[in-house]
């Protein structure tokens, strides 16, 4: 593989969509869209050869791996959701003139070329790419080895629909699957600007650690739902039955159920059931155990990590301070949930929870870029730069300051 020939390439397709007009970036996503459901028969060939390799993997990597007409759908319609937003590139973040009347604008601007490292969720390259692409740089999408045929088929799709629309091919490159790929992109400073990791925490930590490119950091979500002393137990009944199970597979879905003790004995048997009826495995504390012969003991690190299938950590908890010291310890600082009728509790709750996105009375999976509106997601970053939470257009952009003047010197 030849990783300066890759790079040189993106470089000089994102010289030029760094100064396209929004209506051609526009015009490119629809017809990316286009090419992606014009070839869904061949994308889920693909998909299905890589599932078939996969198939005694993990229920939640099959699940990650696996396409479906729907999903096609879903990675077309998101493309579709970039175009009908706004351009970030140009926009002006601040400004000011001086006393001597100089003017000084911060506007954003594109990185130029963003390479992302990721595992199976192929509908990650379409998400990567149609975002790259509208906040005006070049990607180089690195997949693992499980998701090799359909990212493939999908990148040959969207390099079609970049081709009809006018633009260069060279703006969405895939490089071969593996580790050696991979490394190369993470030695490539200076070509490659910025990288995203995004997969567990194995692949995460690798990047971070092994980088000479600028990373931005996505992180595993171990979530939490807290039911409060006030909490509305159908609410809170519906909601982790939503969070839990809509999708286990996924980094926003709930791991960990805290209940205050004051309203253990009602809420357990209506949570309990409602996990027996849906497949959940709960695994829970004394007292989660003592409520039911279906609950498997907790282990001493069930608390820390992500299940990513459908098993459930579950704790009783004295009060709110004692919640927060658990979610404190526990967490990866992705989403965090509160069920509760007291302003006085949700208010503590959003202002000490250290956490990418806070929710009150509300399902943990709505931690999606296109739930928050924003077309689509590169990923959620769990870090505290300039980027947190899910991360869309304005976050794939940097900025530069432009100064004005008519004639003024320093003194």
């Amino acid at each position: 593989m030849d990783i300066t020939r890759l790079t040189d390439a993106a470089r000089a397709a994102s010289r030029t969509l760094a100064v396209t007009r929004r209506e051609v970036k526009d015009a490119a996503l629809h017809a990316m869209a286009d090419a992606l459901l014009a070839h869904e028969a061949d994308l889920l060939t693909a998909n299905d050869a890589d599932v078939a390799v996969a198939r005694d993997a993990d229920d939640w990597l099959v699940d990650r791996l696996s396409l479906t007409p729907k999903r096609v759908a879903g990675m077309a319609e998101g493309l579709r959701s970039l175009a009908r937003l706004g351009d970030p590139v140009g926009d002006v973040v601040r400004g000011w003139t001086n006393p001597n009347g100089v003017q000084i604008r911060q506007v954003r601007v594109p990185f130029g070329v963003v390479g992302i490292i990721y595992e199976a969720r192929p509908n990650v390259t379409a998400d990567a790419a149609g975002i790259c692409l509208k906040s005006g740089n070049a990607v180089l999408l690195s997949g693992s080895r499980s998701a090799e045929s359909s990212n493939l088929a999908i990148v040959a799709a969207l390099r079609e629909g970049l081709a009809a629309s006018g633009l260069s091919p060279d703006a969405v490159q895939l490089l071969p699957a593996g580790r050696e790929a991979s490394a190369a992109l993470m030695a490539a400073r200076g070509r490659v600007d910025v990288l995203v990791p995004r997969g567990g925490a194995g692949l995460i930590a690798a990047v971070v650690e092994g980088s000479k490119v600028p990373v931005i950091e996505t992180g595993t979500g171990n979530c939490h739902l807290y039911v409060d002393a006030s909490a509305d137990l159908d609410m809170a009944r519906d909601i982790l039955v939503n969070a839990k199970t809509q999708r286990p597979s996924v980094c926003n879905a709930v791991e960990t159920l805290l209940v205050h003790s004051a309203v253990a004995d009602e809420a357990l048997p209506v949570l309990l059931a409602a996990m027996k009826e849906s497949g959940v495995t709960v695994h829970g504390d004394e007292a989660f155990c003592a409520a039911s012969s279906d609950v498997v003991p907790a282990g001493p690190d069930e608390y820390d990590g992500e299940y990513l299938s459908l098993d459930l950590a579950a704790r009783v908890v004295d009060d709110l301070d004692a919640a927060l010291a658990h979610i404190r310890d526990h967490t990866t600082g992705h989403s965090e949930t509160i069920i509760t009728r007291d302003l006085a509790s949700a208010e503590r709750f959003t202002a000490e929870v250290d956490a990418a996105v806070v929710l009150v009375n509300a399902s943990s999976r709505f931690t999606d870029g296109g739930e928050f509106g924003f077309g689509a997601e590169i990923g959620i970053s769990t870090q505290k730069l300039h980027a947190r939470g899910p991360m869309a257009l304005p976050e794939m952009t940097s900025t530069k300051y432009v100064v004005m003047g008519t004639g003024q010197t320093r003194a």
